[in-house]
């Protein structure tokens, strides 16, 4: 594909701030949450019972046709990046997932937009067999050895020797690095588990190039994993990926297998999908994702909900009034561009394509292990709904599929909010389907 003429002259940071002081009162109007009180109330979570939610992202409460009548979001023309490659000097593997067959991220703007908002200072290069070099700010995934100490006195020496053959492959969210990902991974080796983190630069992902160093990292993730389980007969992969970007990567990580070797499907044993997935190229989506990543902790999404009935008391999910915190006028905005961005990259032919070929692997072509789905009635990236929706599907397609509503926690913030929910999860998980083979011999 050559040149495009759209552009991203004017940054994204710049609309944000024009937004300031441009947006009326009436933005605030429309942004205040549908009920408010100061008293929360504790919701217990639903697990293989999925409440019914609203499939619609929470960024459709922001009135488009009402923003789009401010100055600031009529002058800014709709984003469409430059075709050229935006180099990271010096650097032979990266990482952004084997998604789009053109470089509609590979823009300056976007990445100085992440720049500028100093949303993540980059610590000093670690060093590492297959690391990025010093210019990123993570390697591109680290190897995690089982806790030597982690061997129950009481448990048959057949399933330890199945977890010491077993690597749970953590692919993470957009913007994640090794540090976010380092207590799953702990989860993981403290029952016996090898695991492996692997996560991008937010800067890797805007600066994406087909053929480049992305489609480079899957293929090596892919080629270390396969070498691995040729090593010893008996070993078997558990992926745990998170958000839709992990989601993603999962999807191309099977595509390569299928095309490798098919025997490989079939080592493994079993998918954890946390805040997951929207099986569809939805423009909302995927700008309350990258906004939530620009923004992190700043951002709404990051802020669970409160659900209350009209006396106050706990309900049913689907008959609650919400309670939810309003994001800043300035992520309005925010969200408002990136939604218009999206709208053009997600139905360009050759982005629509590639991302259809991963989404009819993930739907239909997923290998014949049970599934787990995490996620939350709370979160404003990736509707309940949506996840609801696909797990059904998944059931009806004769997959082994479990699921827990968390109800009130954050996008990909399970694990923090209610550990001990979230641990029992995955333990029941893995003893049920991983290590049910060790337990029946015994």
């Amino acid at each position: 594909m050559g040149s495009m003429s759209g552009i991203l002259q004017r940054p994204l940071i710049a609309a944000t701030a024009v937004a300031v002081a441009s947006v009326s009162s009436d933005l605030s109007d429309k942004l205040q949450p549908l009920k408010s009180s100061e008293t929360s109330s504790t919701l217990k979570p639903i697990c293989d019972s999925p409440a019914q939610e609203s499939k619609s992202s929470w960024v459709s409460h922001i009135s488009l046709s009402k923003l789009s009548n401010f100055s600031f979001v009529s002058r800014v023309r709709v984003p469409v990046p430059h075709i050229n490659y935006y180099p990271v000097p010096n650097s032979p593997s990266g990482f952004a997932p084997n998604l789009l067959s053109s470089s509609v991220v590979s823009s300056p703007t976007l990445i100085n937009l992440y720049q500028s908002a100093e949303l993540a200072k980059a610590p000093k290069p670690t060093t590492f067999k297959h690391s990025i070099p010093a210019l990123a700010s993570d390697v591109l995934y680290r190897w995690h050895l089982p806790d030597p100490n982690a061997c129950d006195v009481l448990e048959d020496s057949d399933c330890s020797s199945v977890k010491s053959r077993t690597v749970v492959v953590l692919l993470g969210w957009l913007g994640a690095r090794q540090k976010h990902l380092k207590r799953y991974a702990e989860l993981y080796t403290s029952m016996g588990f090898h695991a492996i983190t692997f996560t991008f630069p937010m800067a890797e992902v805007l600066s994406y190039k087909v053929g480049g160093k992305a489609e480079q990292n899957v293929d090596l993730l892919v080629n270390h994993l396969a070498e691995w389980l040729e090593e010893e007969h008996g070993k078997n992969l558990v992926f745990h990926t998170f958000s839709n970007t992990g989601w993603l990567i999962y999807g191309a990580i099977l595509e390569k297998f299928q095309k490798q070797d098919p025997s490989l499907m079939g080592r493994i044993k079993g998918c954890i999908v946390d805040s997951a997935p929207v099986a569809a190229p939805d423009p909302q989506v995927w700008a309350s994702g990258f906004s939530a990543a620009f923004l992190k902790t700043r951002s709404v999404a990051t802020k669970g909900t409160i659900r209350y009935d009209e006396s106050g008391m706990e309900e049913f999910v689907d008959r609650k009034a919400v309670a939810e915190p309003k994001p800043a006028i300035t992520e309005a905005a925010l969200l408002v561009v990136l939604e218009k961005f999206f709208q053009v990259v997600l139905n360009l032919p050759s982005v629509n394509r590639r991302l259809s070929d991963v989404l009819g692997q993930l739907s239909l072509g997923q290998p014949n292990c049970p599934q787990l789905y995490i996620y939350s009635s709370a979160d404003r990236v990736i509707p309940a709904g949506s996840v609801e929706t696909f797990i059904e599907e998944q059931r009806k397609a004769g997959r082994e599929v479990r699921a827990c509503n968390f109800i009130s926690t954050p996008h990909v913030d399970h694990f923090r909010n209610d550990p001990k929910l979230y641990t029992s999860q995955l333990t029941q998980f893995l003893d049920d389907y991983v290590l049910n083979c060790c337990k029946c011999s015994s």
